[in-house]
C-alpha cells in the first residue's frame, strides 16, 4: 500500500484537518470495566460495549476511531494469561472498528492502537530490539487482518520502541502514524524532546504518515508540545490527542477537569498552532468530542497561539517545558502565578 491510495492521507486530503476519537479506557470505566481488568478481553466478553463505544464516537463526528487494543501485545496480554490470544483479540477489535466505520454513511478512518510493551529494551531492561518488533508484528498482523486502515502507535516514551513499532508496521504492510507522551518535564520519560519527534523513523518503510503527541498531563501541557513540534517542522502533519482537562483524584477515582468548552477551545489553540488531527484522550467522553467538532466545523483561523495564550485560556501547566533555554524561567514564573 502506498501513502498516495492511503485512506488517512486522503482524507487528509479532503478535510484538511481530522477530528480523532476520545478516550477508550477512560469510557469502558464507565460501562463497568474494573480496575485491573484487561480492556482488550472485552472486545471478545462485551463486543456489544465495544461496538457502542465506537457508535458514539462516530455519531459525535470523530473521523478516526482507534481500537480497542492499546495493551494488545503479548507482553501486556500476559498479565491476564491471555499472551496467545494477540491475534484474535487485535482481529476482533479492529473487525468491531470496522463494521462501525463502514455503516457510518461517510469515510471515517480506522487506527489499530499499539501502546508500549510496558517492557524496557536493553540495555535499560530485558527487552531486545528484535523481540519488540516481533511482538508489534504479531498484534499488528491481527489488526491488519480485522481491517485497520493504519498503525497507530501511541503513548510512547522510547525512540526505540517507536522505532520497532513502525519497523513492525512495515513488515506487515500497514501504514502507521505515532505520538510521543511528553509527561515528564515536557519530554517522553525516555527523554525524547518533542521537536525532535519528526525524526524518530523517517527511514523506516515509507515514512509515518504523521507524528504527534497523545496523553501527558494536561491539555496545556500538550499545546505547549505542539507548539515545539509544529515549530520544528511546519510542514508536518501532527496529531495532538490531549488530556480532558487535568487529572485530579477524588478520593480513590481521578477526574478529569476538561469541560466540553474548554476542550472546544483546546480544539481551537490546536488548530492555530499547526495540527492537523485532533482528538482527545483520557477522560474525554463523546460530549467533549462533539463540542470539538463543533469548534473545528465553525473554525474561524486565528494567529498562531503562545504559550502564555494557552495559559490564560486552557489552565497553567502542570509540568515544565521541554525548553530548557532563556525563556523556559519565564514561563516557569508564568506557571506558578
Amino acid at each position: 500500500m502506498t501513502v498516495a491510495t492511503n485512506p488517512l492521507t486522503d482524507l487528509l486530503a479532503e478535510k484538511g484537518v481530522l477530528l480523532a476519537d476520545g478516550a477508550t479506557g477512560t469510557n469502558l470505566f464507565a460501562m463497568g470495566l474494573e480496575a485491573g481488568e484487561a480492556p482488550e478481553l472485552w472486545n471478545e466478553q462485551h463486543p456489544d460495549r465495544i461496538t457502542k463505544l465506537h457508535q458514539d464516537f462516530v455519531d459525535a463526528g470523530a473521523d478516526i476511531i482507534l481500537t480497542n487494543t492499546f495493551g494488545g501485545t503479548r507482553h501486556r496480554l500476559k498479565l491476564h494469561h491471555a499472551q496467545d490470544r494477540v491475534h484474535s483479540l487485535n482481529k476482533t477489535a479492529a473487525e468491531i472498528a470496522r463494521a462501525v466505520a463502514d455503516k457510518a454513511g461517510r469515510k471515517v478512518i480506522v487506527g489499530g492502537s499499539v501502546g508500549p510493551t510496558g517492557e524496557l529494551l536493553m540495555p535499560l531492561g530485558a527487552l531486545t530490539y528484535e523481540d519488540a518488533v516481533a511482538a508489534f508484528v504479531e498484534q499488528m498482523e491481527g489488526l491488519q487482518a480485522g481491517g485497520a486502515d493504519v498503525a497507530w502507535i501511541e503513548t510512547m516514551s522510547s525512540p526505540d520502541e517507536i522505532r520497532a513499532a513502525a519497523e513492525a508496521a512495515a513488515k506487515v504492510g500497514l501504514p502507521y502514524t505515532y505520538t510521543g507522551s511528553f509527561d515528564t518535564a515536557g519530554k517522553t520519560m525516555m527523554g525524547l524532546h518533542p521537536k525532535d519527534i519528526h525524526a524518530v523513523a523517517t527511514d523506516i518503510g515509507a515514512g509515518p504518515l504523521a507524528v504527534g503527541a497523545n496523553c501527558g498531563v494536561g491539555a496545556s501541557d500538550i499545546l505547549s508540545s505542539l507548539l515545539d513540534m509544529t515549530e520544528a517542522d511546519p510542514a508536518a502533519i501532527v496529531i495532538v490527542k490531549g488530556n480532558c482537562g487535568i487529572p485530579e483524584y477524588r478520593g480513590a477515582e481521578i477526574h478529569y477537569s476538561g469541560t466540553p468548552p474548554l476542550m472546544a477551545d483546546y480544539a481551537r489553540l490546536a488548530r492555530d498552532a499547526g495540527a492537523k488531527i485532533i482528538g482527545g484522550c483520557c477522560g474525554t467522553s463523546c460530549g467533549h468530542l462533539a463540542a470539538m467538532r463543533e469548534a473545528l466545523d465553525n473554525y474561524v483561523p486565528g494567529t498562531r497561539p503562545t504559550l502564555e495564550t494557552i495559559v490564560e485560556r486552557i489552565g497553567p501547566l502542570r509540568n515544565k517545558t521541554a525548553n530548557e533555554g532563556g525563556a523556559a524561567p519565564a514561563r516557569e514564573r508564568r506557571r506558578r502565578g
